[in-house]
């Protein structure tokens, strides 16, 4: 399926038609050229004409220097990101040889080897001899480093990378320094074969004759040339470096001792490197040698214990006793939406010590990281499948042993193997990575000694996974109706009505689902007040299949006139040729059953005319009209024969039916508040009741767009007016000489798609304007609206903190005397928003007519959208806060308003001509104005943000990463908005995570971070402290993360202890719970959604909270998977702290997490789509 691929993933459709394999590797498997076209990733160095160097074929753009100026040594690219390293100094044109360039005596007696990988370079300073060592300058080697795009922080022996939305994009692990001693012990001469770890490579050890079991062999003993440049080999003394960091250099400091020692043997490596962030693997050394995205080359590389195989009295020579484990780490981005059927994990053995066959166990463990070391992680292990196999050893063995694919994959008759049920939690986000390690089952046995190539594949067969239809319903007119109160139920005239759906499947199973739907309906009985199937199960269609959002219909048979019924339907994804299948669930269970009435006395469905400048829709023509604001006038009609008494209409966006019209034949205007498709829906009366309905469609066109708007996003300059692009129609505003300035803290957050969707080529980090409270503004020339007509203006504002007087958002005043006009701010003496209309009368008397907020004392810091609107026909001004109403319309004086002919001003106001006051401080962005009156609709459209559809904007305002930290706080360098998180009572940090101990262990930052009357996206990773856990009390309940209000929580991730069972396999009691979102209430229940599942334990999960202000929803998401509907949820406004491992209820401190915590990150914004939560917030 060519259009799934991607670099490191590849989907089938499988043989049997019905279902599918997904293939991840580990490594890239392909790499996209600048034309869009898929070739084979390829290392191989070459000279362009621009004179860099790069590889042929690599996932990411990688540029190395042609020689000259040192400040560009390496370039890494991704869209919109870059990270450069630099030498100090001149560099020699390079000499290439395959993947790497070797500079020259950049230093006496030191040469530079840089060598590319197809997803990052190593850069490897070869140390020739001990003069060369005694240099000074190699005491401390400082890198010139520049970021665009990216902040890159150090911890842990390492370097991030990381964009804003706080995504690793590139990662460096410690560095490594290693001498030439193993090159030059005894194991190493021709009368032994030994294996550098350099490579992972090793061969038997000398024999005296010939043995079919070890006799060298060319290529069966496993021996191996290694490169000595490529890592530390068995009997190298070696160091780990740690790699640090500031703003434009990255240092690391060799380790005196061997770098001058008495005993080093030259030629010495010093070696950092710098990869994508797109997947890990890692391979650990009981020796303290780590190999960060290792390659696994011609040979393979070690797993096992490497020692002195002895067998048949000869012995075999490894190496010198140490243990490696090999770990490879999955994303699960690619199997959101996906039911898995089947899972195996498979790789390449490459060599194995004997003929004879061990055992290899593959484990889940914790995950890795670019500093993990040995033991590498050790707590919660789960055995998946364990194989016993011997391969690679060729014709040494009799039969031969080529090398060969080793599958790991669940035996039937081994209960414990669970590789297929684990990658099923997996893939529906019950586990954020997978991460599983290769081993030796017996680690003290040099015959388990194995090499394996880095190509190892996740490979899982699966289907689709079915949602619920969407436009369950009757064919009612043009539309389609499902009407869910028993008591007011559709009625229809014909006896067989025509039932439709459409099919859907869970987001990122689109493409994978075959996919038919299920109706049912069944038949009410009045005297025994029950229910019955009336009509069996019918099916959609009844043979092959549909695909993805396919309206499918089915007629029923003949229906009982008179007769109450109720009609349901769900979607169902077939495998096992059509044998099988999984079925979603249905309305009954969600929206409500749709009742329906065979009533053929009823009046039968009105005629409904529209006039224009609106048009009904028809198969083939559907053209807009009118615009929002802009009255409809419909005509409704009976129907020939009926004689009707009222009518009743309501609009698709409508929930009730309108007040009865009276009238035969009636007519009505309605006025549209939002543009797009409406379905209006009518029925009629008679003497008996109301009867069958009708509808038709009809499009409401775009309402005039602003006249001003104003983005921030320039590098300098005037702010440019992007409602036009006719220069001289733009009212540019230029920013004050003092107090105004651009940063990254634009309220967009991070742009990847342009406004119709499409992806941009370079992401773009939106800037907003930044005002110093005292002396900042921006100002247009002249006046951008006429204030006597209606009109609109909207904004963005973060006040900095506390204020300490009125700060001015908008205004625009007249020049005279009178100073009229409108200012849209906070009042320090009202404590809150307000939009007011203010003038002086002849006598110099200030008058003010003001549109209060419904809330006082809002919180500070946070992101605020706010709008003022006047309405010239009803005389009324009225504020909006992130995109409510407040209160009712307030009238202005007689003879108001006036024209305020003056500037728009951002960030400061006027009172008293030539007295400008209000100055704000903090952020304003997205500045509009619109020469018109929104609609409550529109206003709230303007503050969801959407940059394009299934996209909003979305700014990350806090990031907390606890990886490789240590102290008792954590820095936030990612957002720009700098809060520490603080711990206490005992919370601490391992090198991952933030562990807490369920008892008091906390971690508080000053809040709020998001104005909860505005939307927001939170996310987390945790793991659960399973032993912990059991010990509470059923019930117990624990804040992962969340913001707490003046006497309890306003909001949070939560988890919730529902049972504790016995898991006879591992003889311990098994906590049972599962995940929340939302609000923990004082008497103890929860206010919002629930995880579909019990909570996993042992690896750490994603969970992802969205609340969506406008449509008063939230939801939660498992990785990249929403569980449950978007459900109604009342925000309550939080000013307190923000926790993490505890939460504020009934004005108290508790509900402690057991667990670890190893990512904290909130926006403002609430993130619109799946798609835009795989991209923003990651796995």
């Amino acid at each position: 399926m060519v259009g799934q691929r991607t670099a490191y993933s590849t989907t089938y459709a499988n043989p049997d038609g019905l279902t599918f394999k997904l293939v991840q590797s580990a490594v890239p498997v392909r790499a996209k050229l600048a034309d869009g076209s898929w070739v084979a990733p390829d290392a191989t160095l070459e000279r362009r004409s621009d004179g860099s160097i790069r590889p042929k074929a690599a996932v990411l753009g990688i540029s190395l220097s042609g020689g000259g100026d040192g400040a560009d040594l390496v370039t890494l690219t991704e869209p919109g990101k870059s990270l450069s390293l630099g030498w100090p100094g001149k560099l020699p044109a390079p000499t290439l040889d395959g993947a790497s360039a070797l500079y020259a005596n950049v230093l006496p007696g030191v040469d530079l080897r840089m060598t590319a990988t197809v997803e990052g370079v190593r850069q490897v300073l070869v140390v020739k001899s001990a003069e060369a060592a005694a240099n000074p300058e190699l005491k401390k080697l400082d890198f010139a480093m520049r970021a665009d795009g990216l902040t890159v922080r150090d911890g842990g022996g390492g370097l991030s990378a990381v964009d804003a939305d706080g995504n690793t994009v590139f990662r460096a692990p410690p560095a490594q320094m290693w001498d030439s001693a193993g090159d030059a012990s005894p194991a190493t001469t021709a009368s032994s074969t030994t294996a550098s770890k350099a490579s992972f490579s090793l061969a038997s050890a000398a024999t005296t004759s010939p043995s079919a079991q070890g006799a060298p062999t060319e290529k069966g003993s496993g021996e191996a040339e290694a490169d000595p440049a490529a890592g530390p080999s068995d009997g190298d003394a070696s160091v780990m470096l740690p790699v640090s960091t500031d703003t434009d250099s990255v240092t690391v400091e060799p380790d005196v001792k061997l770098l001058t020692g008495p005993d080093t043997v030259y030629p010495l490596y010093i070696d950092p490197d710098v990869s994508l962030g797109e997947s890990e693997r890692t391979l650990l050394s009981s020796d303290g040698d780590a190999f960060y995205n290792f390659s696994g080359g011609d040979d393979g590389k070690g797993v096992g214990y490497c020692g002195t195989y002895v067998t048949g009295g000869y012995g075999y020579y490894c190496g010198s006793g140490y243990r490696n484990r090999m770990y490879f780490e999955f994303s699960p981005s690619k199997l959101a939406g996906k039911h898995v059927l089947d899972a195996t994990f498979r790789i390449t053995e490459r060599f194995s010590m004997s003929c004879e066959p061990s055992w290899v166990d593959l484990v889940r463990t914790g995950n890795i990281s670019s500093s993990t070391t040995w033991p590498g992680p050790t707590k919660d292990w789960d055995l998946m499948v364990d194989r016993n196999v011997s391969a690679g050893r060729g014709s040494a063995c009799d039969p031969s042993q080529p090398d060969a694919a080793i599958e790991f994959n669940d035996s039937p008759t081994e209960t414990n193997e669970n590789l297929t049920s684990t990658v099923k939690k997996f893939a529906a986000g019950d586990i954020s990575r997978l991460t599983l390690m290769l081993k030796a089952h017996d680690e003290s046995d040099p015959n388990g000694w194995k090499r394996f190539d880095d190509d190892a594949t996740l490979d899982v067969d699966f289907v689709g996974i079915p949602a619920k239809p969407t436009g369950i319903g009757l064919v009612t007119g043009d539309g389609t109706q499902c009407e869910t109160n028993q008591s007011d139920p559709l009625i229809v005239s014909d006896p067989t009505p025509q039932l439709t759906a459409t099919v859907q499947t869970a987001k990122g199973g689109e493409a994978d689902a075959l996919l038919r739907a299920a109706f049912d309906i069944d038949k009410y009985t009045t005297s025994s007040d029950s229910w019955a199937q009336a009509v069996n199960e019918m099916e959609r269609p009844t043979s092959g299949h549909a695909a993805d959002n396919t309206k499918l219909y089915a007629t029923t048979p003949t229906l009982t006139d008179g007769t109450l019924y109720r009609y349901r339907s769900w979607t169902r994804s077939y495998y096992n040729s059509y044998a099988s299948h999984l079925s979603s669930a249905s309305n009954a269970s969600t929206t409500g059953w749709c009742y329906f009435k065979v009533d053929s006395s009823r009046p039968k469905a009105p005629g409904i005319v529209v006039a224009s400048p609106y048009s009904r829709c028809t198969a083939n023509a559907c053209e807009p009209g009118g615009g929002p604001g802009v009255k409809a006038s419909f005509t409704f009609t009976p129907h020939t024969g009926d004689t009707n008494t009222a009518y009743q209409y309501k609009l698709s966006t409508d929930t009730s039916w309108s007040s009865a019209i009276s009238g035969p034949t009636v007519s009505k205007d309605i006025i549209p508040t939002a543009p797009g498709t409406y379905t209006i829906y009518v029925r009629a009366k008679d003497t008996i009741g109301w009867g069958a309905q009708n509808a038709i469609d009809f499009v409401v066109a775009e309402g005039p767009g602003p006249v001003g708007q104003w983005h921030f996003d320039e590098t300098s300059g005037a702010a440019i007016d992007t409602s036009t692009t006719v220069s001289a129609n733009q009212d540019n505003a230029s920013l004050s000489s003092t107090g105004a300035s651009r940063d990254g803290r634009g309220r967009r957050g991070v742009l990847t798609k342009d406004a119709d969707g499409n992806e941009l080529n370079t992401p773009l980090t939106d800037t907003g304007l930044t005002l110093d409270g005292s002396s900042g503004y921006a100002a247009t020339t002249g006046a951008v609206l006429e204030t006597r007509a209606s009109y609109t203006v909207s904004a963005w504002a973060r006040i900095a903190s506390t204020p300490a007087k009125n700060y001015a958002v908008i205004s625009q005043v007249s020049t005279d005397a009178s100073a009229s006009g409108f200012s849209l701010y906070y009042s320090t003496s009202y404590k809150g928003w307000i939009f007011n209309w203010h003038w002086r009368d002849s006598a110099g008397t200030s008058h003010i007519i003001r549109s209060y907020a419904n809330q006082s004392s809002p919180p500070f810091g946070v992101w605020t959208h706010l709008a003022g609107v006047y309405d010239s026909d009803a005389k009324t001004i009225q504020l909006y806060v992130n995109g409510k109403p407040q209160g009712s319309p307030v009238a202005l004086d007689s003879g108001q308003p006036a024209s305020a002919n003056g500037s728009l001003l951002i960030g400061r106001s006027l009172y008293t001509a030539g007295s400008p006051t209000d100055y704000f401080a903090g952020q304003i962005d997205e500045v509009r104005a619109w020469q018109t009156k929104l609609t409550d609709d529109l206003i709230s459209e303007d503050a969801q943000l959407k940059n394009s559809n299934g996209y909003a904007g979305a700014e990350l305002v806090a990031s907390w990463n606890p990886a490789n930290a240590s102290g008792t706080t954590l820095a936030d360098t990612d957002s720009g908005y700098g809060r520490e998180l603080t711990l206490s009572s005992g919370a601490s940090l391992d090198g991952a995570g933030i562990v807490f101990d369920g008892t008091d262990d906390n971690a508080t930052a000053s809040g709020p971070l998001v104005d909860e009357s505005g939307s927001f996206t939170a996310t987390t990773a945790v793991q659960l402290d399973s032993k912990a856990l059991a010990a509470k009390s059923v019930g117990y309940t624990a804040q992962v993360i969340g913001q707490r209000s003046a006497d309890g929580s306003a909001w949070g991730l939560w988890y919730e202890l529902k049972s504790v069972e016995d898991d006879p396999e591992t003889e311990t009691t098994v906590p049972v719970g599962v995940w929340h979102f939302g609000r923990l209430n004082a008497n103890g229940t929860f206010t919002g959604v629930t995880s579909d599942d019990a909570a996993t334990l042992g690896s750490p999960v994603r969970l992802t909270g969205v609340y969506d202000a406008q449509s008063g929803t939230i939801r939660l998401y498992l990785g990249l998977n929403q569980n449950g509907d978007d459900t109604a949820y009342t925000a309550v406004i939080g000013s307190g702290d923000f926790a993490a491992g505890t939460g504020f209820v009934n004005s108290a401190w508790g509900h402690y997490l057991p667990g670890s915590i190893t990512d904290i990150r909130v926006w403002a914004g609430a993130m619109a789509s799946q798609d835009q939560i795989a991209n923003t917030v990651g796995d």
